[in-house]
């Protein structure tokens, strides 16, 4: 069954800067490693049970080669070169053969679980499979189990520091849509749940309904008023455009980005009565990052 939000995968021209931003904006986000055969390489900010990854080209012949029709390569490139930002929400399972089927019998367009890896900096090999959904149900998710242990990928990274933005983990990562009704009717068949019900988010100014995951939503969103949702949607279409984390300490959060140069985040009430601040994309390599918890 899926079982949780995994980690957003947030494309970048440079993995360096955007580390570096990353850093700024309270991320203790380091260097991951490169994936073999595909061109690309990453960065990763460990969480209590999920993650963040920055991922860019690092050999563009390497990724072109690799970037066929049904990959998550394809399209990176032009990705990236329209300003990047946030391409996938990648959702975990514990058993994704199963998960297969199941969406098969359900009528979904899903590829076999495939193996795949990464090597970090410290020689460790990480292991994964990974299935894709197929041109009939284009949508920007796609699935993994791991079959590296946690423990074991929390050994990747040399400093195992806290946050200093006090993020804990991700609450809720959002897709834009046109059609709200439509595409909240395919994610459900999709994902195999129920549709959720709809309400109106104050923040991002748009009618919503989240589909839950453990901890974290996977929030589908059409604006009804000007906000980052009808930016994004305006902007770059469809498509994942914000991720929510919540954090021990929004006023520690923003003290730490402004001691880094960085204008103070906006600040909003959610639906639920609570505070929020939201970095905009032009300082989040692309994405929407917003902050929520205690001040």
């Amino acid at each position: 069954m899926f079982t949780r939000l995994d980690h957003l995968m947030i494309c970048t021209s440079d993995l360096g800067r955007g580390v570096e931003q990353y850093r700024k904006l309270g991320f203790n986000i380091q260097m991951g490693g490169v994936h073999p055969g595909k061109g690309t390489h990453n960065a990763i900010a460990l969480m209590e049970e999920d993650y963040l990854e920055l991922l860019a080209i690092l050999n563009p012949a390497e990724q072109r080669a690799a970037a066929r029709p049904g990959t998550y390569q394809h399209g990176l490139e032009r990705f990236i070169a329209e300003g990047g930002g946030i391409r996938y929400v990648i959702i975990q399972s514990d058993d994704l053969v199963s998960d297969i089927a199941s969406m098969r019998a359900r009528g979904v367009d899903v590829s076999d679980a495939v193996d795949a890896g990464r090597r970090t900096p410290g020689g460790l090999d990480l292991k994964w499979k990974t299935a894709l959904l197929g041109p009939k149900n284009p949508l920007p998710i796609f699935f993994i189990q791991h079959e590296t242990p946690m423990s074991e990928r929390r050994r990747q990274l040399p400093d195992s520091s806290p946050h200093p933005n006090g993020v804990r983990f991700l609450e809720r990562a959002y897709i834009v849509v046109e059609d709200l009704e439509a595409s909240v009717a395919a994610y459900s068949k999709v994902l195999g749940v129920s549709q959720p019900r709809m309400y109106k988010g104050t923040v991002i100014m748009s009618h919503m309904a989240v589909f839950q995951f453990g901890p974290a939503g996977l929030t589908i969103a059409h604006p009804y008023a000007p906000g980052p949702a009808a930016d994004a949607l305006e902007r770059r279409g469809p498509g994942p455009f914000q991720a929510l984390y919540r954090t021990t300490s929004m006023g520690a959060a923003a003290r730490w980005m402004e001691q880094q140069g960085l204008p103070p985040p906006a600040r909003g009430v959610r639906d639920t009565g609570e505070h929020a601040m939201l970095v905009p994309p032009a300082d989040a390599c692309g994405a929407y990052i917003g902050f929520v918890g205690p001040e």
